[in-house]
């Protein structure tokens, strides 16, 4: 008699698609199949982002994980974690490893999900909110600024509640390297939307790289329009820096979405130069991984936002994460139909009035098309 939820296959998917969010870049996923022996399938995520890192997280997945997991419980999602998270003690659980963790932990908890009739919020703690905020978020055009000023404008006609913009097309000129027209651009975005919506600015401080003295100056400078954070001022791994900014500016600090572990997330909240921590359940080993986390953050009294800029699966997984939790306060949400929102899934997501709902389906609730990943696999 076969065993309810005993994991069978393990099967990895890169994908590439242009991103219309990123001006048609192309981008690229990595997604995790896992079935059982008795034909239930679930679905998981990375944002593994290049394509040698999706190769190789396939790699990871299908040499590394697979034969560690054929043959256990697909219910048991913590000891499968906990059995990944061994194996990679050498190589270490940032990078790669992590990629593949979060994907094939994500999958684990759709399937069991799905054999046990459940939504993922139920299992890992319980519904707390029926629906959860969708912040429209964006990649600014530096180099014409009309068409990012009314990329807010029809986001605030849609009823987005917080919206944000960041980083830009043409990377000499993103945001961050031209003081001017930087304070041009937030000037007009807060005028167009009014005081009622919250804004957000992304520096992507890995990138543009200000430092201590010049995150001072620019963060104070932008006080005035109130943002309810700004994004990676800093690069994230320069903690004693965040600390000081937060100390000499009021703004709220975002920061975290380079993170991988528990430790990591753990050295950054210690240092205390965050207020919203930034989340990616397809970066940070998956929803347990991400469960972990948002207790950390939930014991010292912050807040987190799920950076969910990829497939439907990890708007999915954020969805479950932030329906959870109190300290939740919103995701980003891509506001234009993409591929790998609208086409992956035969259930895309909808934001009303600025929301979306909590969906009561087994697993994380949505359908993988299957004909799409063999469509984008590349």
């Amino acid at each position: 008699m076969t065993q309810l939820g005993k994991i069978k296959s393990i099967t990895a998917y890169p994908l590439e698609y242009p991103e219309p969010h990123d001006h048609g870049a192309l981008r690229y996923i990595t997604l995790a199949r896992v079935e059982t022996e008795d034909g239930a399938v679930g679905w998981g995520e990375c944002i593994s982002q290049f394509p040698e890192s999706c190769q190789a997280t396939k790699i990871i997945i299908e040499q590394g994980y697979a034969p560690l997991l054929e043959g256990e419980s697909a219910l048991e999602v913590e000891k499968c974690w906990h059995k990944m998270a061994d194996r990679i003690w050498w190589y270490g659980p940032q990078g790669i490893a992590a990629f593949g963790m979060s994907a094939v932990d994500m999958a684990l908890w759709d399937l069991k999900g799905k054999l046990l009739d459940q939504p993922v919020c139920n299992l890992i703690g319980g519904t707390l909110t029926e629906k959860v905020i969708a912040m429209a978020s964006i990649h600014l055009d530096m180099d014409n600024l009309d068409w990012s000023v009314n990329e807010f404008r029809w986001f605030a006609e849609q009823g987005y509640l917080i919206v944000k913009g960041g980083w830009g097309t043409n990377p000499p000129s993103v945001f961050g390297t031209d003081e001017k027209r930087d304070i041009t651009l937030v000037s007009r975005i807060r005028e167009t939307i009014g005081n009622d919506i919250d804004l957000v600015i992304d520096v992507l401080g890995a990138r543009v790289l200000w430092d201590l003295k010049t995150a001072i100056y620019r963060v104070q400078q932008m006080e005035q329009y109130n943002l309810l954070w700004i994004e990676e001022p800093l690069h994230p791994q320069n903690y004693k820096a965040h600390t000081s900014l937060r100390a000499r500016t009021k703004t709220r600090i975002g920061t975290g979405e380079q993170e991988w572990d528990l430790n990591g997330y753990r050295r950054m909240i210690d240092t205390g130069g965050v207020d919203v921590v930034q989340i990616d359940p397809g970066r940070c080993q998956g929803i347990t991984g991400s469960t972990k986390i948002i207790r950390l953050v939930e014991a010292a009294q912050l807040k987190f936002s799920a950076h969910t800029w990829s497939s439907a699966l990890n708007t999915a997984a954020s969805v479950h994460l932030l329906a959870t939790s109190r300290a939740g306060l919103c995701m980003d949400f891509k506001p234009h139909e993409s591929p790998m929102q609208h086409e992956l899934v035969s259930d895309p997501w909808v934001q009303q009035n600025g929301y979306i709902t909590v969906r009561d389906t087994p697993g994380l609730g949505v359908s993988i098309r299957e004909e799409v990943v063999k469509q984008y696999s590349i």
